[in-house]
């Protein structure tokens, strides 16, 4: 599993950030890649990248604010362009379907591929036999909801010794029992998957928040993940105008990471009044709650394997 930001910057785009997109790069699981957010420009951002538009199969959207949608009609046109065939499904807050169709209608944009809108309610929304995404409300000024992104246990890795012992010839019988088909032999001897594969392995788990003050609804999303997106729009100083424009400060972000014993957590949303002189002061004072903190610039990208959270 791969992150990349496209944008990390809150209200308006400034020289060094672009305003919310963030890519859950799902190559190796799916072959696809999932779009949480899209503000505007969010194509130009991609077109830096090694992204393919057709190779977005979901895009989830937090909440209604430009910075966080206004990138989608744009995005969604060139897509038929680039050779997106295959369904899109579109998550989002009540009101995003009639804006997106709207917009299409008004400039008679005609789109080659079906999509599909989920109206977004706090609970399950998706499920298959991969992944499990779950939402749930935040805090803000309007509707808004973070997602969290489970990946189901993996099959258990195939002991070869023990597939000896029982005489299992190479070929396809190996890959049913890799996949938790029992089989049985030519002999008639039944071989049972859970005698020669290990324990299933655990799968990730990512929380990704829309724009809210310290809340519940956030908490919930972020208990035991492996990583944490959440917002930064204010830092300590500035608590006291954090609540009242429904934003976190970072230590609040690092407070939730902390009291949801996260793993990591990356700084998103980042306002414009931070320069980047700022940063490593920013960083600092969120490492003093919650030491596995990073700060997102646009284009950082993160890999996690085997357990472990690279910034690359």
């Amino acid at each position: 599993m791969q992150l990349q930001f496209l944008g990390t910057g809150a209200g308006m785009p400034s020289k060094e950030r672009n305003t919310s997109a963030l890519a859950l790069k799902l190559l190796e699981e799916r072959g696809t890649i999932w779009l949480f957010d899209c503000g505007e420009a969010t194509q130009h951002q991609i077109l830096h990248t090694t992204i393919r538009p057709r190779k977005i199969e979901k895009i989830f959207i937090t909440h209604l604010h430009g910075d966080h949608i206004f990138g989608l009609p744009g995005l969604l046109s060139s897509r038929s362009f680039l050779g997106g065939e295959e369904t899109l499904t579109l998550y989002g807050p009540k009101g995003l379907k009639e804006w997106i169709e709207t917009s299409f209608a008004i400039s008679k944009t005609h789109i080659t591929y079906p999509i599909e809108y989920v109206e977004v309610q706090t609970g399950i929304v998706f499920e298959d036999d991969q992944f499990i995404v779950l939402a749930n409300e935040l805090e803000h000024v309007i509707p808004c909801f973070g997602y969290r992104v489970e990946q189901k246990p993996l099959p258990g890795e195939l002991l070869m010794e023990k597939t000896k012992e029982y005489h299992v010839p190479k070929g396809p019988l190996l890959g049913k029992l890799k996949n938790g088909e029992d089989i049985t032999l030519e002999d008639g001897t039944i071989v049972y998957s859970k005698d020669v594969t290990a324990p299933p392995k655990k799968g990730f788990t990512v929380t990704i928040l829309g724009d809210t003050k310290y809340c519940e609804g956030a908490k919930q999303l972020s208990k035991d993940a492996d990583l944490v997106v959440h917002e930064a729009t204010f830092d300590h100083a500035t608590t006291h105008l954090a609540a009242n424009y429904g934003h976190s400060t970072n230590v609040e972000a690092a407070l939730i990471a902390k009291n949801s014993n996260a793993k990591n957590l990356i700084l998103n949303h980042i306002s414009a009044r931070f320069l980047l002189s700022d940063l490593q002061k920013l960083l600092e004072e969120t490492k003093s709650t919650f030491s596995n903190a990073f700060i997102a610039n646009d284009f950082s990208h993160y890999t996690w394997k085997n357990g472990i959270l690279y910034e690359e």
